[in-house]
């Protein structure tokens, strides 16, 4: 057997399946001795993991069309502008109208695969908000399909779930009540974020519809903003930033019902 210490350059090799044949036989067999550094290393391969399916789908989409058109130059940007913006007003009021009868002042909409914000907002809010919604997006496109692992654990263990995600969060959380307009919760599951983990809580209604609701306790501004609308492909999203914590409801629903989903969340989870 090798004497030689391992290093953390080897582990993180290991973690990557790069690190050669003769010193992977060392390492399992100092892992062996090492518990604690054999389950560090297993939650960094499952965060490798986690993030490998949330994020690899990025690098198959195509260039975004606004994005080509700030390619081409200023002249065409500012020939484009007028036309392209009149369907992101309709498409504003139409929210203020739907957010209004849910109780909420609308404050913003999008259109699809556009997360344009209030100027008002700062850049920093504006990032943090485009980020929840897309993120919130892809992570229900990863795994709402899911049939055996869909959630990392079950409604059977709920409390179990809410003390666990909790206490990486940092924050009490607490996943609505949806039964009564026919979403049951199945469980729920840890994600990676930007700066520290996320919370994902899935619900699914009779017709095997899925739901979910994506939590995110990174929004360092710690303000609150109005309810928004986005739409990622196919994926309809409701999301909002209230306090600390950004909350963001996302389903291949028509909006219509994803409002009425997202009006009593945002009751449930609004302080008492």
């Amino acid at each position: 057997m090798s004497l030689l210490p391992i290093t953390e350059a080897e582990l993180q090799a290991f973690i990557e399946d790069v690190l050669p044949e003769p010193r992977r036989v060392d390492l399992e067999v100092y892992l062996a001795a090492h518990p604690a550094e054999a389950e560090r290393l297993r939650a960094l391969r499952e965060q490798k993991l986690a993030l490998k399916a949330l994020y690899d789908p990025i690098l198959d989409e195509p260039i975004p069309a606004r994005l080509q058109i700030a390619a081409s130059g200023p002249a065409r940007v500012s020939q484009r502008w007028l036309p392209a913006s009149l369907p992101r007003v309709a498409a504003s009021l139409a929210l203020v109208a739907a957010g209004a009868a849910a109780g909420w002042m609308g404050r913003g909409a999008t259109d699809p695969g556009s997360l344009d914000m209030q100027a008002s907002d700062s850049t920093s809010t504006r990032v943090q908000m485009a980020s929840l919604a897309r993120y919130a997006a892809m992570a229900h496109q990863v795994y709402s399909p899911e049939v055996r692992h869909p959630v990392e654990v079950g409604v059977d263990q709920e409390d179990q779930l809410v003390k666990w995600l909790s206490k990486r969060l940092g924050s009490t959380l607490r996943p609505p009540k949806l039964k009564p307009l026919g979403y049951e919760l199945m469980g729920g599951r840890l994600l990676p974020g930007s700066n520290g983990p996320v919370a994902q809580f899935m619900y699914e209604d009779a017709a095997k519809h899925r739901l979910t609701l994506y939590v995110s306790t990174e929004n360092t501004a710690n303000k609150n903003t109005g309810f928004r609308f986005a739409r990622e492909g196919s994926i309809n999203v409701f999301y909002w930033i209230d306090g600390k914590c950004g909350y963001a409801l996302s389903a291949d629903i028509d909006k219509a019902q994803l409002t009425q989903l997202a009006t009593a969340v945002y009751e449930q989870l609004e302080p008492s």
